[in-house]
């Protein structure tokens, strides 16, 4: 068992569920006395289906934490509703999360479900959203998603907490977002006009060099830098999901710090100094947003 929980660093799945709980106070005392049993759940589960790659990554809100611990990740803080002149990213926070997955839709399940008994009365489920890779792991809209991930050993130096918070160490700051596609409208859009919102090719997956990027391009406005000229990086770990009826993207990504992800997320809505926000925007609307600490897999342990 690594010290971290492993859906953080793990690389991308075919299969994911994203599922939300409240905890119920009632039952307080229950939930904790179950939290020092999750790592032994998930860990056994990997055991028993070696080649699935299942992975868990579960983590608490704002909301919630101070009734867990008496110490406090350094940077934990409620989702920040943001509001531009045309877009509105709701603030939705819970009390909990289940991000799981893994190669194979019946051993995801199989976690949740083994989850879910354990924890019984003292959860009340929010919501359940069933993730999937589609094609080459492109985004409904057709391009491919994650391109600009860090790779081998830079995903943990991005995605998890070191020196700078000693007590929550290997934890990580999580946010989770559901964006519904108006897809008919994109569909609508010529290449040209698509490939021009995203910053880059669709077919060929190739970014365009960075002049000829127009700057409300989602690769301009998301693509940051701190004052050392530095490229500000979060780990993604989004994925599409779909009905007959909706269809979208359950943004998810992993950092040492939410700094990033909020400043990508005012660069989107309110855009830059000139206001140019991203228009990708243009084809989804978020429906929530929410912000988790994820801690390791130690602090479970620690729970009695």
């Amino acid at each position: 068992m690594t010290s971290f929980q492993s859906g953080i660093i793990a690389e991308a799945s075919s299969d994911a569920l994203f599922i939300t709980f409240n905890i119920n106070r009632d039952h307080l005392s229950l939930f904790k006395t179950t939290l020092n049993k999750i790592p032994t759940l998930v860990r056994d589960l990997q055991a028993t289906y070696p080649t699935a790659e299942l992975h868990a990554a579960i983590g608490f809100s704002d909301l919630v934490w101070d009734e867990l611990d008496t110490q406090r990740p350094l940077h934990l803080a409620r989702f920040p509703e943001i509001k531009g002149d045309e877009i509105h990213i709701p603030s939705t926070d819970v009390d909990m999360v289940m991000h799981l997955r893994s190669l194979r839709r019946d051993v995801t399940y199989q976690l949740a479900n083994a989850l879910f008994d354990a924890l019984g009365a003292s959860v009340s489920l929010v919501e359940e959203i069933s993730g999937f890779k589609y094609l080459d792991n492109r985004d409904l809209t057709g391009f491919v998603d994650g391109t600009e991930n860090p790779e081998g050993e830079q995903r943990k130096a991005v995605a998890l907490v070191s020196e700078e918070d000693p007590s929550f160490e290997q934890g990580s700051y999580f946010n989770l977002m559901r964006f519904v596609h108006d897809l008919d409208k994109w569909q609508q859009q010529d290449l040209k006009t698509q490939e021009d919102t995203y910053g880059r090719t669709k077919y060929t997956n190739e970014e365009y060099p960075s002049e000829q990027k127009s700057v409300h391009a989602h690769t301009k406005r998301t693509s940051l830098k701190d004052e050392n000229g530095k490229s500000m990086e979060i780990l993604r770990h989004s994925m599409p999901f779909a009905s007959l009826k909706e269809k979208g993207l359950m943004f998810a990504s992993y950092s040492k710090t939410p700094a990033i992800f909020n400043q990508m997320l005012e660069s989107m809505v309110k855009g830059d100094k000139q206001g140019n926000t991203d228009h990708l925007m243009k084809y989804t609307r978020a429906t929530s947003g929410q912000a988790f600490f994820i801690p390791s897999n130690n602090w479970f342990l620690d729970r009695h």
